[in-house]
């Protein structure tokens, strides 16, 4: 392929409204999608490639208009199957060159890359551009004291509780805790800070589990049906749903339906809440026996083998209803009034249904999509996988897992960490490599490419949970790459997910899951930190720039250790330009692809730094010094 091929770089089409008449459809419906590309190209053509029936079909595209130096080519098409894939071919000089999500080629290109649209896909449309506060919820605000764990209230797997009465003293490892220090955090809490989160820019809260448990994260759970009493009870959660509503706020819960705990009133090893009597561990005979994996001998299964939480069974048709298929069912509860919650976040959702012989996850997630859906189609259905999980993100199944994999693991490695996964395995963790940009780039957009686009625009992108160190507390990390990775977190394709505190810059530490579930400092002045101006002002560009919630997205530049890419509409252009490098380095990023109206260079970024940049021969020619990251907009 030709060098310096500026034209070529101007190529662009994705699945939004910017581009498909309805990125939506229902199955039939004709729909309109165009292309774009600069006026002057050499291009004589463009088509239209896709499959009808199994056969390909090519359809020449129609000139449609020129507007601010980019010329737009649309077809009409009838769609039919679940999933639309095409590509496009644009005739010039000569030759045939092939576009599709990843790149253009002038051999005829894999179909893996297409672009996709789905059909009949309920999409929550208000995910796109949310910005979601995970809080854990017995961290982060005590608004009820008389709710409160008392010290030896209940003994749990041989451990007593403990009430910590100095809210800023700093939790125990798990080894000496064992995840029964309770600092006293409830719901009323969170909503009595709820003038705080409008005021930070939040648009949606993600909750840890809130049912009624043993352990401070909850993820043993004891009973589905019931609020925990020490946050509050049910009223407290209907309270909480309402104000949040009021305020403009969505609000999804988080639960584990892969395994209950030990002391679950279906289980109950220990008798420690409910009667010994009941419960399928001391009852052979209990109606609640066939939702767990016992061998003759009494033996259970128990996920990742940690005794405390029994591994519930799919084969079982009542556990199904239990769970997710029956009008009372505890995913459909909870999406009901008086609560409308509006989704779920699954626990360990890539190892459900999954037992050895049985794999029945494929089965299962689209039953427990078509109840979610039932009941409410603009919930968002949230689950946890760390890795590449595109084989569920297919319209049937999950709209986003936690985007560790093309978000938060290389995201924190960019700017300096070992993989968050790899550093688990000793040998792996004492091999040292710097990730370059180009390594970040094909992480980041080989994943979302492989997703239909209405998918890749709910993704939850996060770098920071209850489950991984804070990156800001990691001392390799210094303040301009932090600052680099939370431009990043906003500015990807996706929804953006904050974990509550980085904002006030919260202590913690590396070492242990308890280091990033400190308790909220709000006896500091949180409004002051340099974090809180980074997050509230991305938070409110993210939330009303159109660029974000349907623009583009495309890479600028990826080369050394500078990562830069654009997200724009035909009247906005953002840049995102991200450096772990320790030299300073002189990039080109291509303004004229994005169309003429774009060539004013700004004197500073969002964050008022200082640009050296000027414009020439339609390129934006930046310094980007050592280390430094910019969010530009281009005007």
């Amino acid at each position: 392929m030709e060098k310096n091929n500026n034209w070529l770089d101007s190529v662009y089409s994705d699945g939004s409204c910017n581009f498909v008449s309805n990125p939506l459809p229902k199955k039939g419906e004709t729909i309109s999608i165009k292309i774009r590309l600069k006026e002057n190209s050499p291009v004589t053509s463009v088509f239209f490639r896709t499959k009808q029936n199994g056969i390909e079909v090519l359809k020449k595209m129609n000139f449609v208009e020129v507007k601010n130096g980019l010329a737009y080519y649309s077809v009409d098409i009838q769609v039919w199957e679940d999933e639309l894939h095409y590509q496009f071919y644009l005739v010039a000089n000569e030759r045939i060159y092939y576009y599709t999500e990843k790149e253009i080629t002038t051999y005829i290109p894999e179909e893996t890359y297409d672009f996709k649209i789905l059909t009949d896909y309920e999409q929550p449309e208000w995910v796109k551009n949310a910005v979601f506060y995970q809080i854990f919820p017995e961290r982060f605000c005590n608004g009820n004291k008389a709710n409160d764990v008392k010290t030896g209230e209940y003994i749990f797997d041989g451990f007593p509780c403990v009430k910590i009465e100095d809210w800023n003293s700093v939790p125990e490892d798990y080894e000496k805790a064992h995840c029964l220090d309770f600092y006293g955090g409830d719901l009323e809490g969170i909503q009595e800070k709820i003038p705080y989160l409008k005021k930070l820019g939040i648009t949606a809260i993600y909750l840890n589990p809130i049912f009624y448990g043993a352990t401070v994260h909850k993820y043993d759970c004891l009973d589905y049906f019931a609020v925990d009493p020490h946050f509050g009870g049910d009223k407290a959660l209907e309270n909480l749903c309402s104000e949040l509503h009021k305020n403009g706020i969505k609000i999804i819960l988080d639960v584990s339906i892969n395994h209950t705990g030990i002391a679950n009133k279906w289980f109950n090893r220990d008798g420690t809440f409910f009667e010994k009597s009941e419960g399928a561990f001391n009852n052979p005979n209990s109606p609640e026996r066939e939702y767990y994996f016992f061998d003759e001998n009494n033996n259970y299964k128990a996920w990742w083998d940690v005794p405390t939480l029994p591994t519930l069974n799919y084969t079982s048709e009542k556990l199904r209803k239990r769970l997710y298929k029956d009008s009372d069912s505890l995913v459909k509860k909870w999406l009901k009034k008086p609560y409308c919650i509006d989704g779920w976040r699954f626990d360990v959702a890539d190892t459900m249904a999954r037992n050895d012989k049985i794999q029945l996850h494929h089965e299962v997630w689209p039953e427990i999509r078509k109840s979610i859906k039932e009941e409410n189609p603009q919930a968002y259905i949230l689950a946890e996988d760390w890795s590449d999980c595109s084989e569920f993100l297919k319209g049937n199944e999950w709209d986003s897992p936690m985007n560790y994999f093309s978000c938060g693991r290389p995201v924190r490695q960019f700017f300096g960490e070992e993989d968050i996964f790899n550093s688990r395995c000793p040998e792996l963790r004492n091999l040292k490599y710097k990730m370059t940009a180009k390594d970040l780039s094909n992480r980041v957009t080989s994943f979302l490419m492989k997703l239909p686009f209405a998918i890749r625009q709910v993704q939850f992108n996060l770098f920071d949970s209850h489950d991984v160190p804070r990156l800001h507390n990691n001392p390799a990390i210094t303040k301009d790459a932090y600052k680099g990775a939370v431009i990043m977190l906003f500015t990807l394709p996706g929804c953006t997910n904050m974990y509550y505190g980085d904002e006030a810059e919260i202590d913690g530490r590396i070492t242990s899951n308890e280091g990033c579930r400190y308790p909220m400092p709000w006896d500091k002045n949180i409004e002051e930190t340099s974090s809180w101006n980074l997050y509230s002002t991305l938070a409110k560009i993210k939330t009303t720039s159109p660029a974000f919630k349907d623009g583009g997205f495309k890479v600028l530049w990826d080369k050394d250790y500078v990562f830069a890419f654009a997200r724009f509409t035909q009247d906005e252009l953002w840049l995102s330009v991200c450096s772990s490098d320790s030299e300073n380095r002189t990039i080109e990023l291509p303004i004229d692809i994005f169309g003429n109206n774009f060539s004013c260079m700004p004197e500073c970024d969002v964050f008022a730094e200082k640009l050296n940049a000027k414009y020439k021969d339609g390129k934006m020619i930046l310094e980007v010094p050592a280390g430094k990251s910019f969010f530009i907009k281009v005007e």
